[in-house]
């Protein structure tokens, strides 16, 4: 004779818990552990020396502006020297003030004479160093700051110039950003790079490339974050986006395998 089932006891429950299986969550929490992961690789990726405009006009004064980010945990930025070309040099270069820094233009010899202009240049701009006046106006861990010059005239007969920068810590470390790209690899510690563009207008008036340059430095912090940080941060942003789909969807799975298995 057919038994009629109980009905539940008071104080229990009336139907099973869920059982999560062990690779569903599993593969919940790696995707969950991907989404910073790879949003800090991509941060981690435009952490060194930069120069922005990334291009100016040949013949044309342009306002260069190098960001330069603490890649160090525990010691701060003192010290920073941006080697200039010699073999197709700057005839001049000027700094922006930066509070509590001092900084040094040395002039050197040229290896070899160049015309410029009509004229004869034997000497120019080898180098500029930015000293920290003070362990306070250093640049901290997770801090950066920029650098502006104002420099020309742009070589004319080149693609591009080579910028190394040397980056000093307050523990003694030095970093060197001087490798060159090969290819579509970027090395781990690459140049800062201008490319220059073939002279389309009148120099002397900031035409073409030079006038895109940036004329004081908010306008130089604005082609940075354009130019670097920006395309980064959309770029972390889209991929965290499709990882919280994919532990979404992980989310979904665990619960209809849940159901599956109280029926």
């Amino acid at each position: 004779m057919p038994t009629t089932p109980r009905p539940p006891r008071p104080g229990t429950a009336s139907t099973p818990r869920a059982v999560v299986p062990a690779r569903a969550r599993r593969l919940a929490g790696a995707a969950a552990l991907a989404v910073p992961a790879l949003v800090l690789g991509a941060t981690a990726a435009s952490a060194h020396v930069t120069v922005t405009p990334g291009a100016a006009e040949a013949g044309s004064y342009a306002t260069l502006t190098f960001k330069v980010p603490n890649e160090s945990a525990d010691a701060s930025t003192t010290g920073l020297t941006v080697d200039l070309p010699q073999d197709s040099p700057f005839t001049s270069v000027s700094v922006e003030p930066v509070p509590g820094w001092t900084a040094t233009i040395t002039r050197a010899p040229l290896p070899e004479p160049v015309e410029v202009h009509g004229t004869t240049v034997t000497e120019a701009p080898a180098s500029i160093e930015w000293t920290a006046d003070d362990p306070e106006a250093a640049i901290a861990p997770g801090e950066f700051l920029r650098f502006t010059v104002s420099a020309g005239a742009v070589p004319e007969g080149v693609d591009a110039i080579v910028l190394p920068a040397t980056q000093t810590y307050s523990d003694g470390e030095v970093v060197a950003w001087d490798q060159e790209a090969s290819g579509d690899t970027e090395p781990e510690h690459p140049a800062p790079v201008l490319e220059v563009a073939p002279a389309t207008g009148d120099q002397h008036g900031g035409t073409g490339a030079a006038a895109a340059a940036p004329d004081d430095a908010s306008a130089g912090a604005a082609a940075q974050d354009d130019g670097g940080t920006l395309p980064l941060a959309l770029g972390a942003a889209g991929l965290s986006l499709g990882l919280v789909g994919a532990v979404t969807g992980v989310a979904a799975l665990v619960r209809t395998r849940g159901r599956a298995e109280q029926r």
